[in-house]
């Protein structure tokens, strides 16, 4: 293997922070750092400024946990949003993903992954308690399981399902237009808006 000789040690401290960065191997990162030494001081100042703010001011949605410059996301706060329906998601990707077919109007709740005992992740790790307890407020008509079409997505569907099965709403989830084994923030806006305007019923969706 090939030892990769740097002519500056504070190149290669910057070269190993990039490529810790998913999808960025060791060249990739090289090059970004070689791009940003050529670029004036103050453009990198502002690019450095830019993710440490992100980092220490970005903040997580009391109501959905979606990100927010804010305690309360734009989308929870916005007077056009129906908090009578909620879209259940994994990630703040998929609530990216959804807003952009400009299909749904409710409001989203984001677990913050899914289910999935070989990587040690429980029901308890995700925020379905919070989930259970906005539906318990009664607002609510309809949950939208709109979690990706995995083993792992399906298996917390379920779990969601049993836990919400007691209170009188609607529960439903994504039309099989979106591929089973496919995440849902890599379909195409159009397959996934008309996921989201196709929903099924839940339990009629297990026979299927």
């Amino acid at each position: 293997m090939m030892i990769e000789k740097f002519p500056s040690r504070l190149l290669e401290n910057a070269v190993n922070e990039f490529s810790k960065l998913p999808g960025i191997g060791r060249k990739t990162a090289l090059r970004l750092v070689l791009h940003l030494l050529k670029q004036e001081k103050n453009d990198v100042e502002i690019f450095g400024n830019s993710i440490i703010q992100a980092r220490t001011e970005i903040k997580h949605c009391k109501v959905c946990h979606n990100i927010s410059d804010h305690d309360i996301c734009n989308i929870c706060s916005h007077p056009d949003r129906t908090g009578e329906i909620i879209c259940v998601v994994e990630t703040i990707r998929d609530v990216m993903a959804i807003e952009n077919t400009r299909q749904f109007i409710g409001l989203y709740h984001v677990l913050g992954g899914i289910i999935s005992p070989m990587d040690g992740i429980g029901p308890a790790d995700l925020e379905i308690n919070s989930l259970i307890e906005r539906v318990r407020e009664g607002k609510v008509s309809e949950v939208i399981l709109a979690l990706s079409t995995t083993m792992e997505g399906d298996t917390t569907n379920f779990y969601i399902y049993k836990k919400l099965k007691e209170f009188k709403i609607k529960i439903s989830t994504l039309a099989r237009g979106v591929s089973v084994g496919d995440e849902l923030e890599y379909a195409d806006e159009l397959t996934l808006g008309r996921s989201i305007k196709n929903r099924l019923d839940f339990e009629n969706s297990l026979s299927q």
